[in-house]
């Protein structure tokens, strides 16, 4: 099912090109994550989407139905990076009033409120101020008001910038079992936490579609990528370039190292016996390179 269509979206500011003539398609599924440095246009184009603002030029279908059309109440909502919680009411109370917005009972409005909450695993805190939770939590609260109606669309714009570990784990495992029921796409300069995630990857760059596909990409055959956590950087280098099938090795950020291998060749059995012989201990190994390496590097 197509969730997204857009043809020659567009929006300008002055001669600021903030989104030219983009031209996607996407299916519903899981996560997809949305990246681009910053002047992208991640988050004009997350706007357009909910209708926030008008194109400069061009259309888009969100799940069938014109951008801004009522018929979507419901079925997409969306969490700004800037979502502000209201100071002077309760969690419960701001939560009922954008149940009640979307048509519901008070009753239902209730239920559904305790429903959010308790997927956010913030129950306890329902009668609470905002200002009275930590900023992990406020952004859960504003996560559960996007989970509002089960809709069928959730865009997230930065969902877990500048929160805890815990609290990033918490948004995590809730975007995977959610993920059963509605399509969501994330954008986040996290690309760990989007590897970690997505099943597919939209890359934005001055406006302009750069790349669209899956996370894992089937052409990067040609490399393995471990991360080791602490072993001597010049010896590691050394043996694994007398591997067979190994034609170099670079090491890259946060104890990653790069191998290119011959195509076809499988070096991945011989470089665990490496790391056996040696005592060195990895944290993770997989085929082809990080979305990190594959995309700036």
């Amino acid at each position: 099912m197509s969730i997204i269509n857009t043809q020659g979206l567009s929006k300008h500011y002055g001669s600021v090109k903030a989104l030219d003539a983009l031209d996607l398609s996407l299916e519903a599924g899981e996560p997809i994550a949305l990246i681009g440095p910053n002047g992208a246009g991640k988050t004009t184009l997350l706007s357009l989407l909910c209708g926030f603002i008008r194109p400069s030029a061009g259309a888009a279908q969100v799940l069938g139905e014109n951008v801004g059309s009522r018929a979507l109440s419901g079925k997409l909502s969306a969490l700004p990076q800037d979502a502000h919680l209201d100071p002077r009411f309760s969690v419960q109370r701001q939560l009922g009033l954008f149940a009640r917005l979307q048509g519901m009972k008070s009753s239902d409005a209730k239920r559904e409120v305790q429903r959010v909450l308790d997927t956010v695993q913030l129950t306890d805190s329902a009668s609470k101020k905002p200002g009275e939770l930590s900023h992990g939590m406020r952004k859960r609260v504003s996560l559960a008001q996007a989970l509002i109606g089960k809709p069928e669309l959730i865009l997230l714009d930065e969902p877990t910038a500048g929160i805890d570990p815990p609290n990033v784990k918490i948004i995590r495992d809730l975007v995977r079992n959610e993920s059963k029921n509605a399509t969501f796409i994330i954008s986040s300069h996290n690309l760990d936490e989007l590897e970690k995630l997505c099943g597919s990857v939209v890359y934005l760059s001055e406006g302009k579609l750069v790349e669209y596909g899956p996370i894992e990409a089937t052409s990067d055959d040609g490399f393995l990528t471990v991360r080791l956590p602490s072993v001597p950087e010049e010896q590691f280098i050394r043996e694994c370039r007398k591997l067979s099938g190994v034609l170099d090795v670079q090491r890259q950020a946060q104890g990653d190292y790069l191998i290119k291998q011959t195509e076809g060749h499988a070096v991945d059995q011989a470089l665990l016996s490496l790391l056996a012989k040696n005592g060195w201990r990895y944290r993770h190994l997989i085929k082809g390179r990080s979305l990190e390496e594959r995309l700036y590097g």
